[in-house]
Order: structure tokens, then C-alpha cells, then sequence
């Protein structure tokens, strides 16, 4: 079935009474009622997953592959109506790369979870010894995800554990329910019954998800502090983990660099979502010969983009999707200033205004050590480092205790390529940053988490080796 708009599918998934609230972060007006739900409705989700699960491992890789590409053409059937629930949920515009953007990625991946044939490997064949590598089904994996890009971020999750053979039990954020409970519905009218379960709750629920014993792999994107506790939970059952925690991504540029070229590449690296996403470029390191000129490319790109309700087709840029993450980005730009650091662009908030709405925001002559560089600020205000070389700026880049991901920008891709391997991250980009693609591993590095998404090495993560040997 499809939905010829947010209402129409909202109907399909709110109880028909009573539920929590979600508001509009742009407007505040009311987006939809959700029940969430108590930890004995979890501990029966869990039951029913752990039922569920033998069959649709039964069903083998071809089978499995068919029905996710079906579930991904329901997607793409519902898509406007999806996009708008996202948009008016999570606060990000329709257009750019983000609500359609969004929907469609989530499409995509669901798609590219079929990509790739898992197939024995044989790891010794020499007369004496044969020993071959199979990948198993886990069982039960408990997915947790974000706010920034619930429903794209929840497929990365259930997409490749579903085509391993595993069923899955999600938990949404509590700010974003409305969306991922969307997004199972979709594509429930697909998949078997038991095999996707979305249960939204809060943090009792969360945490019950992710020390549960029936609960064989937890897969989390958030938070460090929040990744931290689930380690802490998961170790008695000494459970799987693929957790992608927080980012506070570097990008250096180089003196080669042409200022104009790179200025909407840096802009989008920082912008995307209006600065909530995790692998985001969070602060950028120019080289004292060419500062003035980058500084003055992205102010004037950063000018040009409209900032407004997502709903409004000409927006690229929205709201803040809680205000809590406005009070972090309001708190650490103050900190800035009060510092003594220039104000290129923004930071003049319209207090009186509806909406989680903070100005795009470029923040330059800062010091290294400020708040607003070492802490992730997670909206759209960048600072812009300058330095006196190369060197000083990967020491910065890598004084941090998180590696999500980094960016080198540069004329010289072989210069861009050596920089890039003495930075202390899970993905370097040259000349972009963020940009993922469903067939590259992606996987964090130091304190922003461990484990690997994506392709092939994504698929394995979601199974059990066993090793037969004789």
C-alpha cells in the first residue's frame, strides 16, 4: 500500500488515542502522537524476534535478498510521504541533500545490502588441512539509532542484518519515533511478521535493549558518553557491538588549495543537515598564506543558503531538531566570541523567533584550544583555525580523543594522499567530506567507536564466523 502523504501515513501508525506529543522543531506545531512503549512490551518484541528468527534465516540469501528489494521499491513507492514526515519531524528541509535525499539514500542501502554474494571462504586447502570460513546468522540484533538521520541511519543498521539472516529489534530516538515507526511500517508490508520490530520508549527501554540476554549484537550510533554505557551493559552476555560514536572531524587544507574551487565542498562538509551529522567537517585548519581567501570563499557561499521551515521547497538549511542541541551550539558560539574570536557569518540568533533556528554560523581568528574547536558542536557553526603549516595542523587535527573522520584539501592529490595517512581517523576524504557510499567501509577510529558499516565488510560484521576444518 502507499501513501499519498504524511497524514495519511501518520494515521497508519499513531494510536487512536492518547501517546506523546512530537512537535515541528521549525513551527512547534504538533507533527503526531506516539506510544511508546513499556520494557515488558520490549521483553515481548524480543520473544517474538527469537521466534521469528530460525524461519527467516530458512528462507537462505536469495530469498532474504528478494524480499529487501521489495521493501526498498515500497520505499521509493511511498517516498513523498515519508519525506515529509521526516522533514516535518526532524526539522531538515525537503530539498538538498536532505529529507528526499534522506529517503531516497535509505532506498538505496537497503538495496545495496543485496549487492554482494557471502560465500565460504576457504582459508586452507593444502592436502592435509581444509578449513573454510562460513558466516552464520547472530540471532537477535537490538538497533539503536539517532535523531539527525533516523530513517537513512536505521537502515544502515537493519538493512545488512536482516539480509545475514538475523531479525531485528529497533529502538528510535525519542525525538524522532515518529519517522522510523513510518519507515518499519513501509516496509513490514513486505517483510515477514517478527522479522523488523520498532519499538519506541525511552532511555528504560534503551537500556533494557541493550543489556537484554536474548539480544546477541547491539548496533548504536549516538553519543561517546552514550556508546560508553552500552559497552558497560553489553559485558555481561558479552554481547556484539558496531558502535558509531561521537565525531569532531578535522579538515585541513593545504597551501596549494584554490580558495574558490574548495569553497562549497568545505561548505557542504560542514552544512550537511545543518551541521547534525556525525561524520560532519567540525573544524577546519587553513594556512596563514591563504586564510583570508578561504574564510571570505565560504562566507560568501555560506550567504547564498536559505535558512527556514523544511517544508518550504526553496530551504537547504532548517532548524536545530531540539532545543537542547540549540542551547550546545548557542553555548559553545558565546564561548567563541566572548574569546575574543571573529564573528565572519552569523551568530546573532533571533531569540524571539519560532523554531530551533540558530544562523549559519563561521567563526575565524580562534584559538586552537577553544571550546567551540574541542568539543563537537554539532550545528551549524564552524570554526576556521588558522595555522602556521602542514605540520601544526595535523597536530590539532589529531589532539583529540575522537576519529570519526577527516578531510585534506588540495590541489596535488598525491600530496593530499600523504597528509591524509598521518591523520588519526576511520575515513579520510580529499577534497570532500562526509561523502559516503554504500560499497566503502565506514568505521570510526579512537573514541568514535569500533566496528565496521557498509559493503561487504558491513554484511560480515552482522554474522558469526565459523570456522569447519577437516
Amino acid at each position: 500500500m502507499s501513501y499519498a502523504n504524511a497524514e495519511e501515513l501518520l494515521a497508519a501508525i499513531q494510536p487512536e488515542s492518547g501517546g506523546t506529543e512530537v512537535r515541528d522543531p521549525a513551527t512547534g506545531e504538533v507533527v503526531g502522537r506516539v506510544a511508546e512503549a513499556t520494557v515488558a512490551e520490549l521483553d515481548a518484541a524480543i520473544d517474538t524476534a527469537r521466534a521469528s528468527q530460525p524461519g527467516w534465516d530458512a528462507l537462505g540469501h536469495e530469498e532474504r535478498k528478494r524480499l529487501l528489494n521489495a521493501a526498498a521499491d515500497n520505499i521509493e513507492a511511498n517516498a513523498e510521504a515519508l519525506a515529509e514526515l521526516l522533514s516535518r519531524e526532524q526539522g531538515k528541509p525537503l530539498n538538498g541533500p536532505n529529507a528526499r535525499f534522506e529517503v531516497g539514500g535509505a532506498a538505496a542501502w537497503l538495496r545495496a545490502a543485496t549487492a554482494y554474494e557471502v560465500e565460504p571462504e576457504v582459508v586452507v586447502d593444502d592436502g592435509e588441512t581444509h578449513a573454510v570460513k562460513h558466516y552464520r546468522a547472530l540471532g537477535v540484533i537490538g538497533a539503536i539509532g539517532p535523531w539527525n538521520w533516523p530513517m537513512m541511519i536505521s537502515i544502515w543498521q537493519l538493512a545488512p542484518s536482516l539480509r545475514m539472516g538475523n531479525t531485528v529489534v529497533m529502538k528510535p530516538s525519542e525525538y524522532t519515533p515518529l519517522s522510523v515507526l513510518a519507515l518499519g511500517h513501509v516496509l513490514n508490508q513486505v517483510l515477514p511478521a517478527g522479522v523488523l520490530q520498532v519499538i519506541a520508549g525511552g532511555r528504560e527501554v534503551g537500556e533494557r535493549l541493550a543489556a537484554h540476554p536474548e539480544i546477541d549484537k547491539v548496533m548504536f550510533t549516538g553519543s561517546t558518553r552514550t556508546g560508553k554505557a552500552i559497552i558497560r551493559s553489553s559485558a555481561d552476555t558479552v554481547k556484539r557491538l558496531t558502535l558509531e560514536l561521537g565525531g569532531n572531524d578535522a579538515g585541513v587544507v593545504l597551501p596549494d588549495a584554490d580558495p574558490a574551487a574548495i569553497a562549497e565542498g568545505l561548505f557542504w562538509g560542514a552544512f550537511i543537515n545543518t551541521g547534525q551529522t556525525c561524520a560532519a567537517l567540525k573544524r577546519l585548519y587553513v594556512p596563514e598564506s591563504i586564510y583570508d581567501q578561504v574564510c571570505q570563499a565560504l562566507v560568501e557561499v555560506a550567504a547564498k543558503m536559505p535558512m527556514g521551515p523544511g517544508l518550504e521547497e526553496q530551504n537547504v538549511l532548517g532548524p536545530l531538531q531540539n532545543k537542547a542541541q540549540y542551547e550546545i551550539v548557542a553555548d559553545l558560539v558565546k564561548d567563541a566570541v566572548d574569546s575574543g574570536a571573529t564573528v565572519l557569518l552569523g551568530a546573532n540568533p533571533d531569540e524571539q523567533a519560532t523554531g530551533n533556528f540558530y544562523p549559519t554560523t563561521l567563526i575565524g581568528d580562534i584559538d586552537p584550544g577553544n571550546r567551540l574547536v574541542t568539543e563537537e558542536q554539532f550545528g551549524p557553526a564552524l570554526p576556521i583555525i588558522k595555522v602556521k603549516d602542514v605540520e601544526e595542523a595535523i597536530e590539532h587535527a589529531n589532539a583529540l580523543e575522537v576519529g570519526l573522520g577527516a578531510s585534506v584539501w588540495s590541489a596535488d592529490r598525491a600530496k593530499a594522499a600523504e597528509v591524509a595517512s598521518r591523520l588519526q581517523a576511520g575515513t579520510v576524504w580529499i577534497n570532500s567530506h562526509g561523502t559516503i557510499d554504500p560499497r566503502v567501509p565506514f568505521g570510526g577510529a579512537k573514541q568514535s567507536g569500533y566496528g565496521l558499516e557498509f559493503g561487504l565488510d558491513g554484511l560480515k560484521a552482522l554474522a558469526q564466523p565459523q570456522i569447519i576444518n577437516g
